[in-house]
Formats: structure tokens, C-alpha cells, sequence
């Protein structure tokens, strides 16, 4: 099941228990995603030690007191930098998720209330770019702008125009069929106020929800393209550049791998659970 697909597939009544359980993880997400934020706002707040400088002597050390998370090969704190590296990580997936949001809503809008001609070249441009595989156009585009956190992100967020678009195109067509709507039309309002005041602000709460999955998605896309180089250089910590920094060490330093593979893994599990939260009941 695609992404898209979890706003569109209706859902069985949940029982108290079960409802109970998963506000206990909705809690839970909340405080992964406000502790990750923290991390990029005051890094220094959270560790005493530097993202890029290493300690002489300290190389690869298992965790312990001194260093929670262990050291790598040149004696940096693993923890601090997964701390330091949430600024690119999380920085990056924000300009993605802007950039897919603001182009597929203003994509969609226009397909959907205009309608005809314009609806159809619209989605055949929509159609063409879900049929590019994502890595494949994310790379393309790197090749284009150049390496980078931003151009990575900017790179993401593109190939989601697409799913922004077809969502906002189909809530769009939903919304314009509501009595309200069809009264102020009726009623002599014009059509660019029609769309602002009713038909916009009713489409948009089940794509928030989209994007606030689709940022979860994002923070794994970058660090998938981190890990094969494309992201931010060394020494700069980014989650995707971590992973990859310390697959060398696999068999003797399995913590450079590990922890920074599970903080991405809690991150996007969080934005996941908290975008169902925000998915307008079926």
C-alpha cells in the first residue's frame, strides 16, 4: 500500500483498549519529533561535546558513562552527532516538504476547480512524474542543481509535487460538490473568492496530514541520498552520511551504524503515527 493509499482506505471502528493504546503512542511519537526539534534548535544544550572535532585517544570506544552512544574512528561523540546532525536532517526535510506541498496544492487546486483541458494536461503531467521511479528523478535533478542539503531537499520535495497534486486535485472535486459551495456560487460569488474562502480551506486538512506523513518520507529519502554521498560533506554530520561513515566498522563498531539508523527509524515511525492522528475520519 502506497503512502497516498492510507488517506483513502477506510478503516474498521477502533475499541476503547485499542484507542487507549494508540493515544499512548501518539504521546509518544509527539515526544520523539519535540526532542528531535530541540536537537536542531540548541544542539549544545543536549551534549557538551563537538559534532566535527574528534578526541585524540578516544577512537572507536564502546558506549559508556563518558560517551552514551560510543566514539568513531577519529574520537567524535556518536551522540553528539546524531544531535548536531538533526539540523541537516530535519532542516532538509522541512524545505522538501514545503516544496511538494506548496507545488502539488497549487497543481492540484487548479486541476480541480478549473477542470476541462486544464485538469488533464495538469494530471498528464502528474501521471509522468509518479511513472519516474523517485530515486531516479531525485538523482536527476542532483546532477542539475549540484550536491547539498538544500539541493537534496529541493531534489525530495519535487518528486512529491506529484502525490500532493493528485490528493489536493481529488479534495478539491470533493469540496466543489458540497451544497456551500455550489450556494455561493449560486449566490454570485466570484470564483477565485468561491475557491479562497470555501473551497481552499476545506481541501487542505487531509493534505496537512499527507505532509505531515510525507515528512517522515522525506527524512528517509535524505538520508538514503546522504548515505550514497549526495548530501552535506564531511565533517558535517547528517543522519544518511553517519550510516554510511560507519558501515566500514560494521564487525568491530556496530554503534556508528546502529544508533544513527534507529533514530532515523523512531523519527520516521513518529511523523507516521502523528499524520494518522491528523487524517480527517473516514
Amino acid at each position: 500500500m502506497s503512502s497516498l493509499d492510507l488517506f483513502t482506505t477506510r478503516r474498521p471502528a477502533l475499541g476503547l483498549g485499542r484507542l487507549r493504546q494508540l493515544d499512548v503512542t501518539l504521546v509518544l511519537s509527539w515526544a520523539i519529533i519535540i526532542v528531535a526539534i530541540a536537537w536542531a534548535v540548541a544542539p549544545g544544550a543536549f551534549t557538551p561535546h563537538s559534532g566535527t572535532v574528534g578526541i585524540a585517544g578516544n577512537q572507536l570506544r564502546a558506549p559508556d558513562v563518558a560517551h552514551w552512544l560510543g566514539t568513531d574512528e577519529i574520537g567524535r561523540d556518536v551522540l553528539a552527532r546524531i544531535i548536531y546532525g538533526s539540523i541537516n536532517s530535519l532542516f532538509g526535510a522541512v524545505v522538501a516538504v514545503i516544496v511538494g506541498f506548496v507545488g502539488g496544492t497549487a497543481l492540484g487546486l487548479v486541476a480541480g476547480s478549473v477542470g476541462g483541458r486544464t485538469d488533464t494536461l495538469i494530471m498528464r503531467i502528474v501521471d509522468v512524474l509518479l511513472s519516474v521511479p523517485g530515486l531516479l528523478l531525485q538523482l536527476s535533478i542532483i546532477i542539475i542543481l549540484g550536491f547539498g542539503t538544500v539541493n537534496v531537499a529541493i531534489a525530495v520535495g519535487v518528486t512529491t509535487v506529484a502525490s500532493f497534486a493528485r490528493l489536493m486535485r481529488s479534495e478539491v472535486i470533493r469540496v466543489r460538490r458540497a451544497d456551500y459551495v455550489e450556494a455561493a456560487f449560486g449566490s454570485g460569488g466570484r470564483f477565485a473568492a468561491v475557491l479562497w474562502r470555501h473551497v481552499l480551506p476545506n481541501s487542505l486538512g487531509t493534505v496537512i496530514a499527507f505532509a505531515a506523513l510525507q515528512f517522515g518520507s522525506a527524512i528517509l529519502a535524505i538520508s538514503t541520498l546522504g548515505f550514497l554521498g549526495y548530501g552535506a560533506p564531511p565533517p558535517t554530520p547528517e543522519w544518511g552520511l553517519l550510516i554510511s561513515e560507519g558501515r566500514k566498522y560494521l564487525t568491530g563498531a556496530w554503534w556508528l551504524t546502529a544508533f544513527p539508523g534507529i533514530t532515523v527509524i523512531l523519527i520516521v515511525l513518529a511523523t507516521h503515527r502523528i499524520s494518522q492522528s491528523l487524517r480527517r475520519p473516514s
